[in-house]
């Protein structure tokens, strides 16, 4: 349960001292710095402390803004060392994922973060109504005219935007398509992700495997969750299911595993109900040890 400190400085006359002594005095074992702008993601440092942590570290920075500088990249992260079993601290702002109180202010930023993009969207289409309303004609004229090269170049635009997209916040959500992926279908991969807090993409099962086939070409991930999944009994399927959860999510207890099957990700009790009970499934982890996807 190591403490791994990561320290960063936009310029190099700028330097780390007064992050790496907080850091050291909250306990870290290791601090990875950096001088790069918060701006950027491609931070070679950044990634390697992310690598860095393991199973039940716990990632910590001095100050949110050392990390990252939208809350965007902020919940991508903390999603990233969630699906690791891993945690993340900011020693002065009130985050701290390994507790319950930190994992709600994460939530409630990712709620933000929603939020503000309702009302950017809600402000760009009153921009368009007014404009209309003043006799103006939204849009570009060579589309309007059916131009074949103002076509193509706005589909190439909008399906480089989309690839973009996908990059930039697949590491939300593609680790839980990589763990159960091709073990278990796309319907219940689907149900994982929506499961998810703070909520990622909305996706469908169909825009879900055309994301998965876009990140697959350009590099982005294995082509073998595009394989074909396997028939498996409903014992077995959830029995993936809650070994994954246990995995991603060590320290949770039956009762917690319980609800989150009941109300997140909806899955049928064996017969047939739709509210699952600790003893249930104690019996499905159980099942998981037989077959090897947990530890006795």
């Amino acid at each position: 349960m190591a403490l791994i400190g990561y320290a960063r400085v936009s310029t190099d006359e700028q330097d780390t001292a007064g992050q790496a002594a907080a850091l050291r005095a909250a306990g870290c074992t290791v601090i990875i710095e950096d001088k790069a702008s918060g701006g950027s993601r491609e931070r070679p440092n950044l990634a390697r402390a992310l690598q860095r942590v393991g199973q039940s570290d716990t990632l910590v920075v001095v100050r949110i803004d050392r990390l990252a500088r939208s809350l965007s990249h902020l919940l991508e992260i903390v999603e990233a060392l969630r699906a690791k079993g891993a945690y993340f601290r900011s020693i002065h702002d009130p985050i701290d994922t390994s507790s319950a109180q930190g994992m709600l202010m994460t939530q409630m930023l990712g709620a933000f973060a929603e939020f503000e993009r309702s009302l950017i969207r809600e402000r760009t289409r009153a921009g368009l109504k007014a404009a209309v309303a003043r006799g103006a004609k939204p849009g570009n004229p060579k589309m309007r005219a059916r131009d074949p090269e103002a076509i193509a170049d706005i589909r190439y635009t909008l399906k480089e935007r989309y690839l973009n997209e996908l990059i930039d916040d697949r590491q939300r959500w593609l680790p839980t398509v990589v763990r159960l992926r091709p073990h278990l279908p796309w319907s219940i991969v689907l149900r994982q992700i929506k499961a998810i807090t703070p909520p990622v993409r909305s996706f469908t099962e169909r825009t879900l495997t055309k994301a998965c086939r876009h990140l697959v070409k350009a590099g982005y991930a294995d082509p073998s969750i595009l394989n074909s999944a396997p028939r498996l009994p409903q014992d077995t399927r959830v029995a993936r299911i809650v070994a994954d959860r246990l995995r991603t999510n060590p320290g949770t207890s039956l009762r917690d595993v319980a609800s989150w099957l009941s109300r997140d990700v909806r899955e049928p009790t064996p017969r047939g109900g739709l509210v699952w009970s600790p003893e249930g499934v104690r019996r499905v982890v159980d099942h998981a040890k037989k077959l090897q996807l947990l530890e006795d």
